[in-house]
Order: C-alpha cells, then structure tokens, then sequence
C-alpha cells in the first residue's frame, strides 16, 4: 500500500471541505463571491474540529523532518569544521552514490576560505603568491 504523507491527506482534505461547502451554498440564492467567502470560512472552522488527527499527523512529520535537517546540519558543519565524528550517527544516513560524493567535493571545494581579521587564514589555507 502507498503511504500518503500527512501533508497531502490535511491539504486534500481542506480543499474537500471548501467544495462540499460551497456545493451546500450554491443552492441558497446570494452573491458568488459572498458563498466562496463563507465557504472558505465555514471550512476553516469545520476542518479545524474534523481534521484534527490530519493536522497533528502533518505537524508530527514537519517537526520529525525540521529535526532530522537540524542533526545533519550540525553534521555537516562539525564535518567542516574538521571536529571528531565521535558522536552517535544520524539514524537513517542517506544513500550516496560515487557520483554524489563528487559532487559533494566539488560544492566544498567552492567554498571560500575563511580568514581571521589579522588576515591569516585558517586550518592551512595558502595565501596568494606564499
């Protein structure tokens, strides 16, 4: 079975609530953008009681991936930095191809150096004409 991501059911289930509620007003005779702004409004507060399990579902998976980036970006920078890798690996490490890793070495031998402010460069860099 395909896993739908919590994002898309909430979203799907929005735009269902917005269509079904607009489909009830289209009978009552009023003025069209009068109905499409009740409707809007009718299912913003009927999806906040009725999808409730969807919208903590979706934070759940937003919070789980905000933590994942964060762990890999300290990763990355304490890898950077040239620190000890001494610390428990990221769970799940993503499959990385030859061809990745080139790509990698080339995007960090782009970056510039960084230089202290008395303008000596830091962890070995060479100045220019040294």
């Amino acid at each position: 079975m395909v896993r739908v991501s919590a994002a898309l059911k909430y979203t799907l289930g929005r735009i269902g609530l917005f269509v079904a509620v607009l489909a009830g007003l289209w009978l009552v005779d009023m003025n069209v953008f009068l109905k499409l702004m009740l409707a809007l409004v009718f299912s913003a507060a009927l999806s906040f009681f009725l999808l409730r399990g969807w919208r903590d579902e979706m934070a759940g998976e937003i919070a789980e991936a905000a933590e994942r980036r964060r762990t890999e970006k300290e990763r990355l920078r304490s890898a950077l930095a040239g620190e000890d890798q001494t610390a428990t690996p990221t769970p799940d490490p993503p499959t990385q191809t030859p061809d990745s890793h080139r790509r990698a070495d080339r995007r960090l031998a782009d970056l510039p150096q960084r230089h202290k402010p008395g303008g000596a460069a830091v962890r070995g860099a060479r100045r220019p004409g040294g």
